[in-house]
Formats: structure tokens, sequence, C-alpha cells
């Protein structure tokens, strides 16, 4: 089910409940080895001012050059969010001083943006799908970074960043929770990584979210929004949303106003903090830059680029679920390019998509969580994690011989069937063993047995006690019906 109007998620104030209203400013750092306008490289860690070319650092003289493959990244990632591409968008100069913008304005697009208005859907709790709806995407010029901790005196300026092409993403004020924002966070990270436009590392700050905050009355027009910028936490954007809607709660409750103000979010006390009074359009002066002609490019391009977009998270949603998995399990294995990857290689390696999608989500990821790795970095291969999924369903193993071979490959590598054989692993169907275990069982619980057979699900007792005498090497099926024959259960 997808709606625009989701159930009211209100929050309670002594004047009754209030909603949350939230829009994004997200800026991606598009994934390309040279700047938006020099040819200056982009590697992350590099020495102080080691990446800076006279573009970068505004020398007199110097023009402007597009990167044709920063626009292809951008029109890539308009695709992806299903948006409007403008085969004609023009460059803006957007003019302030600071010590890290070299030139005193940053080359950005206002009124004519290279993308227009798209969406991205979130999967909410309880099965609802909902539509963000996206404003813009345009490209703009990093600024470079200012270093205050390295003097007691002084402050320090590296120019690396400055000149980096960045994608700003706007969407509409279309979320109501500091949990759907991180829900559509989430999911544009998912697209942009998908489409290997942006890596999506909030930690390395290649993505980060200008956050803008209002409540109203549910039914109400729109109130003043403040606006926290360079956020490039998940965990601090909720906690900044919900510290900040709270505040401005507060505040109105009181019968005092909202200033629409530019605030910090301060990590250590969980609270917001005006930075200055928000700017409009006009403070910036834009206007479109003498140096740059408008951008154009013919919708064929357009057509080619589409044509070669991968599957998207929301496709691979709908296809993983066409193979029977539930709504659920089909969303954590494309929440990440690479697990829906190491998921289809399972498929690959001939498993089932359910006994695959239980076995990585049921097993390998609780493992994977609790060393603190991903994917990517875990010790099993998709084809050994397959191999023991094809041995239970072989009946060589049982359920609970496949989780000790999982943790021996995990621990000590190797091939998973010669784990099974040279460690004496394998399933026990030898039927006459399986009945002297069944009868050993049952002669050493005689009170057992009587109050099975007057409550028929104790059968499940003895079935555990012959799989652990038996080292879990019986096969299940084989020990449950000769528990019912012999305790003459109904079957």
């Amino acid at each position: 089910m997808m709606s625009t109007e989701r159930a009211a998620k209100l929050i309670q104030g002594t004047t009754g409940g209030w909603e949350v209203v939230v829009g994004l400013e997200v800026h991606c750092q598009v994934l390309s080895n040279a700047k938006l306008f020099s040819g200056a490289a982009t590697a992350f860690g590099a020495d102080p001012n080691s990446q800076v070319s006279f573009v970068d650092a505004a020398m007199p003289g110097m023009l402007p050059v597009i990167n044709k493959f920063c626009v292809e990244q951008a029109v890539r990632t308009g695709l992806g969010l299903k948006a409007q591409i403008n085969l004609r968008s023009v460059f803006d100069r957007k003019n302030y001083f600071y010590a890290d913008l070299p030139a005193g304005y940053q080359i950005s697009q206002y009124k004519n943006p290279i993308v227009g208005e798209g969406e991205v859907l979130i999967d909410l709790p309880g099965g609802e799908v909902a539509r963000v709806g996206i404003e813009r995407l345009h490209l703009e010029q990093d600024a470079g970074k200012s270093i205050h901790d390295q003097h007691p005196d002084h402050s320090f300026v590296d120019l690396n960043r400055a000149g980096i092409a960045l994608m700003e993403i706007v969407t509409k004020p279309d979320m109501r929770s500091a949990e759907e924002a991180s829900l559509f966070l989430r999911k544009l990270r998912a697209i942009v990584r998908y489409l290997g436009t942006c890596d999506g590392n909030m930690e390395e700050g290649s993505m980060r979210a200008d956050v803008n905050v209002s409540v109203r009355k549910p039914g109400t027009p729109f109130n003043t929004r403040c606006e926290i910028k360079n956020m490039n936490s998940m965990r601090f954007i909720v906690q900044a949303i919900e510290y900040e809607s709270r505040r401005q709660i507060d505040v109105l409750e009181s019968g005092g106003t909202i200033a629409q103000q530019t605030l910090l979010f301060d990590t250590k006390t969980g609270e917001t903090r005006p930075m200055r009074s928000k700017e409009e359009a006009h403070d910036y002066r834009y206007f479109p830059d003498p140096d740059l002609l408008p951008l154009e490019f013919e919708q064929s391009w357009v057509d080619e680029i589409a044509a070669s977009l991968p599957e998207l998270p929301d496709a691979k949603k709908d296809r993983f679920m066409a193979m029977g998995l539930n709504a659920y399990d089909a969303l954590v294995l494309v929440a990440e390019k690479e697990t829906a990857e190491y998921f289809e290689a399972m498929l690959a390696a001939g498993v089932d998509a359910k006994s695959a999608a239980n076995w990585l989500n049921n097993e390998y990821f609780g493992r994977l969580n609790k060393a603190g790795l991903s994917v990517t970095e875990g010790p099993v291969s998709a084809a050994a994690n397959a191999e023991i999924i094809k041995m239970v369903g072989e009946n060589i193993i049982s359920g609970k011989i496949a989780k000790d071979v999982l943790d021996i490959v995990w621990a000590e590598g190797g091939d998973p069937r010669a784990i099974v054989e040279t460690r004496g692993l394998k399933q026990v169907t030898d039927t006459g063993a399986i009945e002297k275990a069944v009868d050993a069982v049952i002669a050493a619980n005689p009170d057992k047995v009587e109050a099975a057979k007057l409550k028929p699900a104790m059968a499940g007792w003895f079935v555990g006690q012959v799989m652990k005498a038996t080292g879990g090497k019986a096969n299940p099926g084989t020990v449950n019906a000769l528990i019912k024959a012999r305790l003459g259960l109904p079957d």
C-alpha cells in the first residue's frame, strides 16, 4: 500500500498533538577521479593541499572547464530517482565569503538545475510504502575545509576538497518523523551506491545532509522552519530532529515564535544551537556564471545512460519477493548492493531463494553483526554458505550440524563438504541406530512418557533429547516419526 498521507505520528504537547515536518538537502559527493571544473585528484585522505589546481585555488585568469563524467553521474542519479532530466541547465555563482572558499563564490545551480522533480519510495513499519518527493538535483562544487584544532592561535585551510563535484538533492517537506528521515537517507544511500554515483560514506563526509525541521498542528499550513547544518550520521540526524521538534513545540506552546535560523547540532549535549539567521536566496546574489556556457545535451545521450542503469533496490526487492521471500527478508537483502550480490551468488550456486534468505538472515548476518563486519569482509564465501545449505537439503547434515559447520568455516576456513567428511559430521540415517537412541531416552524417562501421552506436544522434548544424545547427527524427521510411533501419538 502506497501513501503520501501517512497515519499521523504526533508529538504530544500541553495543547495536544503536533506534527513534525521534515525536508532534507542531501549533499552527495560524485564518484569521479577528477573535480567538477578542474583535473585535480579527489582521493580521500591525501596530504593537505596536495590535490589543488590553480582553478581550485582561484588564481587570477584561471577558467573552469566542465567535467563531462560528473554531468553523466548526475544524470544517472536523476534517472535513478525517477526524475525529470533537464536538457538545458545553467551554472550560477553563489556569492559568500569564507576562508575556505578562495574565489568568494561557489559555482552552483539555482533556477535551472540539471535534474527536476522525482521521487523516492520508503518502506515504513507495517508494510506501508510512503512517497518522498524530490524537488531537484543540482551540481555544485564543494568548498575547502577549515581546520581549527592544529594551533592555539591560528586556523588552517585545506583546499583538497575545494572544487569536488557535489550533487545536492533537495526533497519536498514530505517526511513526518525522524524515523522517516532516517529511512529516506538509507534508501537514497542505497540508490546512489547501486548506481555507482556516490559511495555514500557519511563518516568521510561524502554524503551529508542539511535537515529542515518545523512543527504544526495537523491540517494547518507549514510553520517557520529551522535548518540543521552538515549532519553526517544517521543516529545524530534522528536525535537532532527529535530534539529540535520538541524545542519548537515548547517555544510555540509558551506563546513564542520560531525564528528562521541555521542551527548546529551539539553531539555531546544532544541539543541544537543557533549558528546564524537563515539566509534567503537573494542574500547570495545568484547570477549566471559568465565563464560557463549553459549546459546542453541531447535526449539520445540521456537514453543511452538510462539503458545502462543497473537493477535498483525497488525492482530487486520486487523480484526477490516474486521468488517467495517476504517483504522483510527482501528489504534486508537489498539494503546494501553487496548484500544483494552475495545472496544472488548463493542462488547461482544452486540454493533456493527462501533457504538462502533464511540462512543469511537467521545465521550468517548475525555473526557478521556481532563481529562488526560487512558482508564483503566476512570470512565465509557465498559458495561455502550455499554448500552448507545444500548438504542440509540432501540430508547429509542436520540443521544443528549446519550451524556447527558454519562456525568451523568461519574460524578456520576450508571446504564445508570436506569438513563434514573428515570430522564425521554426516547425519545418521541408519534407522536401527536411531531406534536404539530413541529407546534409551524413552526408557530413562518413564514419567515424561506418561506426560507425553496426555500432552502430545511433549514429543518435541524427546526429539531434543535424542538429538542431543546423537550429537545432532540423527535425522530429525526420522527421530520425530519414531518417537511418535513408540509413544503411540498421532502423526
